[in-house]
């Protein structure tokens, strides 16, 4: 893109690098006045505790701020939303108190911040423009035609239609086109501008030729750009690479290692003889997670597979009970396994999502604090 493009893609964008989390939480004023908010918000019963029921939408909340996927939709993330219960109840509580909740949710804030500064979101106004300039670019006609193929290969007989739904899904934020695959998107976006563009005859067209797709095709992609500087579209954007350098840091590093893994270790049951079960090693890696610069189990499936491949060299799920210093040595293999595969072959992970609201309301990253005795929006 030319420096006018990045000019105006650099003012449409705003980067969650953690920093507003930092500066909410340690203004202790402001801070207790977004507990009071978010716990009155909470508390439908009004007891003044936070029932397991009254605290799901907060835990929903964390995880969708995580990068989770919904609750109930993968064993691995539905154990990091349980574990997210559990830090607000202790695993056993059935109510929780305002101070007990105001501590557990400023660990997980700045648990939050840290990730962020580590990863930082970018916030994209998608208004049409960049996607305009992209339509209208030198290489544009030969990218259409590279994807024109790419859409048609294996179903010569799909329809006009199909083809243009498939041959989106082809762009991206880089074009200045919203996630194509997000939900939101096609049945707002993609789908009607489709419907509308192609009469009844177009849509049952197949076998459709590379000029009358090319025209159909840029039709459509328009007509979206069109709709964007209607109704501009907020895109959350991310994107990160894992190479095993996180974990290496953490292995070169025996007082942090082990800091690490005491932590993780004091929740995890023992038998009499101080003895740990290997089912536990997941949870535990799951915790030391962000210090080896990992996602959380769930939130990176190529991440997931990798991980269940170094628990089976170390026959990770037998259940064996081992002693404490067997546990973290076998830790510390897994970590080395996983570590040697990245660095062999990194994992480059990139997501996009739309935000339909504030981030101030819909999730637990809050915008920058303003005075505590200012009226709320």
């Amino acid at each position: 893109m030319d420096m006018r493009s990045n000019n105006h893609q650099q003012q449409q964008q705003q980067v969650l690098d953690g920093s507003d989390i930092v500066e909410l939480v340690e203004n202790e004023k402001v801070f207790d006045k977004f507990v009071e908010q978010k716990f009155q918000q909470l508390d439908q019963d009004e007891d003044g505790k936070l029932s397991v029921k009254e605290l799901q939408p907060a835990v929903a909340d964390i995880g969708a701020a995580l990068g989770l996927p919904a609750q109930g939709t993968s064993p691995d993330s539905d154990h990091i939303y349980s574990e997210v219960l559990n830090e607000f109840t202790h695993g056993s509580q059935e109510k929780v108190s305002k101070t007990e909740f105001k501590e557990v949710l400023s660990d997980i804030l700045l648990g939050m911040a840290a990730g962020l500064k580590r990863d930082p979101i970018v916030i994209l106004r998608m208004d049409g423009e960049d996607l305009s300039e992209f339509i209208h670019s030198p290489g544009y006609e030969a990218e259409i035609v590279s994807i024109y193929f790419s859409a048609l290969s294996g179903c010569e007989e799909a329809s006009l239609r199909d083809c243009i739904a498939k041959a989106l899904q082809s762009l991206s934020v880089d074009h200045g086109m919203p996630p194509p695959n997000d939900p939101w998107v096609i049945s707002n976006i993609v789908e009607p501008i489709v419907e509308s563009c192609l009469d009844e005859e177009d849509k049952r067209e197949k076998c459709v030729s590379q000029e009358r797709f090319l025209e159909a095709f840029k039709r459509v992609v328009e007509r979206v750009a069109q709709r964007l500087n209607e109704q501009p579209v907020i895109v959350a954007h991310s994107e990160n690479t894992f190479d095993g350098s996180g974990i290496r840091r953490l292995l070169s590093n025996k007082f942090e290692f082990d800091k690490a893994l005491n932590v993780a270790l004091e929740i995890i049951p023992k038998d009499r003889h101080g003895k740990v079960s290997k089912e536990y090693l997941r949870a535990v890696l799951d915790t030391v997670a962000p210090s080896a610069t990992l996602p959380p189990l769930g939130a990176v499936s190529q991440m997931d597979d990798m991980i269940r491949e170094a628990l089976k060299m170390v026959n990770g799920d037998d259940g064996k009970m081992v002693k404490e210093e067997e546990f973290k040595k076998t830790m510390a293999e897994i970590l080395g396994s996983i570590m040697l595969q990245l660095e062999g072959s990194p994992i480059s992970v990139s997501s996009n999502s739309v935000v339909h609201e504030p981030l101030t309301s819909a999730t637990f990253l809050p915008a920058a604090p303003a005075e505590a005795d200012e009226p709320s929006n």
